[in-house]
């Protein structure tokens, strides 16, 4: 495909099962899968740092510059290039998570995180964000009991928020975003999100 890559982003509250639908969507479109945090050497490192529930916890702002750095690195090393060779790339997660959980998860100022998620992203924004929204409840039962990192342990007030954070984002920009009930099975949530990529074509 001739001229630049497209982004797709799916986006949802832990155990939402954006996961296994970005893997899927990305199988469908042979895009490249990626994921935040954590996709690049540098990455790994901070997501170790940020949700090993052994390591001390860090503040709400140095939370969200750790996320910041993971993303500038992911743009500089995997979506960025990717892009500029014509590729389509599916991410799990990207900008919109800083948004909903640092902002109305953490509480901290939305105006001054949208300035630091644009610093970090380098002008990249997604040509389409897929949210998978299930009710906090609904993703606690999926998680199971697993061992929670550290943001999957937080309350279900938290998560909430988050959800509803990233209702707002998208109620925001519905000619980018894409709401998706994730509360079904997996091939019908699949059939949903694939649904929602149409709108770009295909590549």
């Amino acid at each position: 495909m001739a001229g630049r890559g497209r982004l797709i982003a799916l986006e949802g509250i832990d155990g939402c099962g954006k996961t296994t639908q970005a893997r899927r969507l990305a199988d469908v479109l042979g895009a490249l899968c990626t994921a935040e945090p954590g996709a690049t050497a540098l990455g790994s490192r901070l997501r170790h740092l940020l949700l090993d529930p052994d390591l001390p916890a860090v503040s709400a702002r140095a939370e969200a510059l750790l996320m910041a750095a993971d993303r500038a690195e992911h743009v500089d090393e995997i979506v960025g290039p990717a892009l500029a060779a014509g590729r389509w790339v599916v991410t799990d997660r990207f900008s919109g998570s800083t948004l909903a959980y640092q902002g109305h998860g953490r509480g901290l100022d939305l105006g001054v995180l949208r300035d630091l998620v644009a610093f970090a992203a380098d002008g990249v924004v997604p040509d389409l964000v897929v949210l998978v929204d299930v009710p906090p409840e609904v993703a606690r039962r999926r998680l199971g009991s697993s061992r929670a990192d550290r943001l999957e342990g937080l309350d279900t007030g938290f998560h909430g928020r988050v959800r509803n954070g990233f209702l707002a984002l998208a109620a925001e920009d519905p000619d980018r975003w894409v709401v998706v009930d994730g509360t079904g099975d997996v091939d019908t949530v699949t059939e949903a999100v694939h649904g929602a990529a149409l709108r770009l074509g295909v590549p």
